[in-house]
C-alpha cells in the first residue's frame, strides 16, 4: 500500500471517530429545562430577536390529530386525516409545529412556513412573500398566526364572517408570543401586559388588566396566562370548570383545549381541568413531563426521554402516540 493511501485511511478513521463522538455526545432527550414558559404546546419558537435553531422536541395537539417534532426537524402525525392534516412525512428542517382544528402548520429554521390541511379558509396558505422571519406560529380553529422578528404579527384569518377583528393583530407591535383559540387571538407583549381581539362572547379577550405574564394558551373559548411566579389566571368560558385554575401553583407551562386546560408544573407533573367526558383530564399520575399539548378532547405530553403519553378522545386515534419517540 502507499504511503498516500495509507495516509488517507487514516484520516478517514479518524473522521469517522469525530463523527461518532459528535453523536454520542448529543443528548438523547428533549430539552429538559422546565423554566416558566419553555415551549407550549404549539408554541416552541423564541423571544424575538433569539432566532431560532433545530434540537428541540415538542407535541401538539389539534382538533382530532396530534402531532410530533423529532429533535432533527422531521415531523410525525396521527389522528384524522379527512383534510390532509397529518400528511407531515416530507416535512424536514422543522423547529416549531401547532396543530388547529383541521390543519397543521411547520416553521422551518429559516423562518419560512409549510402547513397541510383544511385550507377553506385560507389558513393554510403560509407561502406568501410576506410570511418570512417568522419565530412563533399558532394554529386556531380556522386560522394561523405568525409572530416574526421585529415583534410584529402577521396572520391569515377565517372568512370575514367567523374574523370577529382578529385582522386588527396586523398592527400589534412588541409582542413575544401568540396564541390563537377557536375565534380568538391572543398576544403577550414584552412587558409582561396580554392582548386579544376575536369572538369575546364568553370574556375570553378581557385580558386587559393582566400583568406580569410569560406565557400565555388560547382555548376554545377561554384564554389563560401563566405569571412569572408560576401561578396562573384565565376568562373566557367556565361552564366546566377549564377557568378554574387560581390555586395552580408552580407551574411552568399552560396550554388550553377545546373545553380543558392544563398545567405542567416544575417537578414534571401535569394538572387539569375543564370537560372531561373523554378522560382528556386524567393526567395526574403523569412524571417527568417537559411539555403538554392540549387539543379537541385529548391531551398530550412529552417526557425527558423522548417519549409520549396521551389521554383523552380515542376514535381517530390521535392517542396513539406510544411508541413515539421524539428524542
Amino acid at each position: 500500500m502507499s504511503k498516500s493511501k495509507l495516509i488517507g485511511i487514516i484520516i478517514a478513521c479518524v473522521v469517522a471517530v469525530v463523527v461518532m463522538v459528535v453523536v454520542i455526545a448529543a443528548p438523547s432527550s428533549p430539552d429538559g429545562e422546565r423554566h416558566p414558559g419553555n415551549g407550549a404546546s404549539s408554541e416552541n419558537g423564541t423571544t424575538p430577536g433569539e432566532g431560532i435553531h433545530l434540537g428541540k422536541s415538542m407535541v401538539a395537539a389539534g382538533g382530532y390529530h396530534t402531532v410530533g417534532l423529532t429533535r432533527n426537524g422531521i415531523v410525525v402525525a396521527v389522528g384524522r386525516n379527512n383534510h390532509e392534516q397529518c400528511d407531515v412525512d416530507t416535512w424536514t428542517d422543522i423547529v416549531q409545529v401547532a396543530a388547529g382544528y383541521a390543519h397543521t402548520v411547520g416553521l422551518r429554521a429559516d423562518g419560512t412556513l409549510v402547513a397541510v390541511g383544511d385550507g377553506r379558509s385560507g389558513q393554510t396558505d403560509v407561502e406568501r412573500s410576506w410570511w418570512i422571519d417568522i419565530v412563533q406560529v399558532a394554529a386556531g380553529s380556522r386560522h394561523t398566526v405568525g409572530l416574526k422578528s421585529d415583534g410584529t404579527v402577521v396572520s391569515l384569518r377565517p372568512h370575514v364572517s367567523h374574523d370577529y377583528g382578529q385582522s386588527s393583530v396586523h398592527s400589534w407591535t412588541g409582542i413575544t408570543r401568540v396564541a390563537a383559540g377557536s375565534y380568538h387571538t391572543v398576544g403577550l407583549m414584552s412587558d409582561g401586559t396580554v392582548v386579544a381581539v376575536g369572538r369575546n362572547s364568553n370574556g375570553q379577550c378581557d385580558v386587559g388588566t393582566w400583568t406580569d405574564i410569560i406565557e400565555i394558551a388560547a382555548g376554545g373559548s377561554n384564554t389563560v396566562g401563566l405569571r412569572s411566579d408560576g401561578t396562573t389566571v384565565a376568562v373566557g368560558r367556565d361552564s366546566y370548570g377549564q377557568c378554574d385554575v387560581d390555586n395552580w401553583t408552580d407551574i411552568v407551562q399552560v396550554v388550553a383545549g377545546g373545553a380543558h386546560t392544563v398545567g405542567l408544573r416544575s417537578n414534571g407533573t401535569v394538572i387539569a381541568v375543564g370537560y372531561n367526558d373523554y378522560g382528556q383530564c386524567n393526567v395526574e399520575e403523569w412524571t417527568d413531563i417537559v411539555q403538554i399539548g392540549a387539543g379537541g378532547a385529548h391531551t398530550v405530553g412529552l417526557r425527558s426521554d423522548g417519549t409520549v403519553v396521551a389521554a383523552g378522545r380515542k376514535d381517530f386515534r390521535q392517542c396513539d402516540v406510544g411508541d413515539w419517540i421524539l428524542g
